[in-house]
Parts: C-alpha cells; structure tokens; sequence
C-alpha cells in the first residue's frame, strides 16, 4: 500500500496535469475538503465540480508542490497555484482575466489509502486582491476602505456606549 506521502504527492502530480480522475482516485463519496476560507466540499462528485470548475476559471492552471510532510495517517503539502483568470467564472465571481499567483497548504487525513478528509488553507484576501475584489495592500483605495472601515467601527461603538448609558 502506497505510503501517506506518496498519495499526497499522487494528488498534486494529477491534479498538475489536469488529470481529476487520478487526482481522485483515493477519493471516497465520504470524503471531504474543508476550503477553510470558502467552505466544505462533501464527496467525490461535489469535489470534482469544484476542481472542475477551478480548471475551466484558470485554463493556464499550474500548481506546483514545495513541501510535503507525512506521518502514517496524515500528510501536510505545501503548495503553489497559479493561472490566468480567464475561463469561465469560479465560485460565482466573474473572470476578471487577471493572474493569480496563491500559496497554501493541503492537510490530508489518510486511513487504508483513502483520502477521509482535506482541510485547505489558503489566503483568498490575497485572491481576492488579485483578482481586483479588494485594492492593492497600501493603495490609496485599501487606504480609503480601511479609514471608513474604521470611522463606521468608532461610530458603531460610540452609539453602543450612548444606548448603555442611556439605559443604566
């Protein structure tokens, strides 16, 4: 039987060549990939949808493996993503045609050679920024955003203040 790391490394060499039947083979309709910034993905279905339409979002896809650390039950990938935005829309957001770079990490939960569960950690306000969602760290938007955001937040916590006083 393949050990934790050779399956981790499966994984992300299939899903490199866009081949989602080898990258799921370990798969089960149990399994789940818990996206920690989007949501869960239950079953091998539900999951090839979401890889599916990723691939067709990012027709020029790459993803490349910096680090794996595996035990006998779990394994730990590093990993690097990066693709143009210009297929079809993912996740409900429009393709925006630009280049999208992210880094994450893969923890996978391995039991009799089947993938049980996948929690994924990756930084979508850095997507969301590359995409055009959110400005550029330090524009003077994100700059604009923050001070409203703040200005709103004081706001908030003065009329929090005056209904306590008011009450006590």
């Amino acid at each position: 039987m393949a050990t934790s790391a050779e399956i981790a490394r499966g994984i992300f060499d299939a899903l490199a060549k866009k081949d989602l039947d080898a990258a799921l083979a370990h798969n089960t309709e149990d399994s789940v990939d818990d996206f920690v910034a989007i949501g869960e993905v239950r079953g091998r279905t539900a999951i090839r949808q979401f890889f599916e339409e990723l691939l067709a979002a990012f027709p020029d896809f790459e993803i490349a493996v910096e680090r794996i650390v595996a035990d006998d039950e779990a394994a730990a990938v590093q990993w690097l993503a990066s693709g143009s935005f210009s297929g079809g829309p993912f996740r409900g957001i429009e393709p925006t045609g630009r280049h999208v770079e992210i880094r994450g990490v893969d923890v996978m939960e391995i039991e009799d050679g089947h993938l049980r569960h996948k929690s994924i950690y990756l930084d979508s306000a850095s997507f969301a920024r590359q995409v055009g969602m959110l400005p550029r760290t330090d524009s003077v938007p994100e700059k604009a955003m923050l001070s409203t955001f703040n200005a709103l937040t004081r706001a908030r916590q003065r009329l929090n203040r005056t209904e306590k006083s008011s009450r006590g």
